[in-house]
């Protein structure tokens, strides 16, 4: 069912900066949540590789941390480069978030190490920076190739988190979220092109 725009109610979407600092707060409250109330047993809601009767984790990992650590490790660059794909349309933001969780948590579920859980919003992070890593080149507008540099300058250190080189750090998620945000860069631009 198809329904009808009327510009008038687009005055009441949120702004942009409001999107991306609900996700935050959602994150924290998830986190103090678990930790105060439940004893962090919410985790075990992650993915675990491989496992057909838990592919609902694929949904949850992003909003689970191990503990405030690892929440405030995915907190920071996720208001930067999020922050940045702000600057664009809101819509952008949300096919980037959606299409890098999703691909991050089928990736990890199928070639994530057996017998191990996987957690965090990091391959969102990485569907991020993928994203706006690759937007200059798919793009190729002044403002898209600016934040690509940026990007390249700040966080280029991150190219090293989708190898295997940390034990207890998934890769996995943030290869698969760094390939979901180069894809979802590639869409958007094809989309834009016609």
């Amino acid at each position: 069912m198809a329904l009808p725009i009327n510009k008038n109610n687009l005055k009441d979407i949120p702004p942009p900066i409001w999107t991306l600092g609900g996700l935050i707060v959602i994150l924290w409250a998830v986190q103090g949540i678990n930790d105060g109330l439940l004893g962090g047993r919410l985790v075990l809601h992650g993915i675990y590789p491989r496992q057909i009767g838990e592919l609902q984790g694929i949904l949850w990992a992003p909003f689970l941390h191990g503990n405030f650590q690892h929440l405030i490790a995915n907190t920071l660059p996720l208001l930067t480069l999020g922050g940045l794909i702000m600057l664009g349309e809101a819509s952008e933001f949300w096919s980037v978030t959606v299409i890098s969780a999703l691909v991050s948590g089928l990736g990890t579920w199928l070639i994530g190490a057996p017998n191990s859980l996987h957690i965090g919003a990091s391959g969102i992070v990485f569907g991020y920076f993928g994203y706006l890593l690759l937007r200059g080149y798919f793009d190729r507008s002044a403002f898209a190739i600016t934040a690509s540099v940026l990007v390249v300058v700040f966080y280029g250190s991150f190219l090293w988190g989708v190898l295997p080189n940390q034990p207890g750090v998934s890769w996995e998620g943030h290869l698969f979220g760094f390939l979901g945000g180069a894809l979802t860069a590639w869409l958007l631009a094809r989309s834009k092109r016609g």
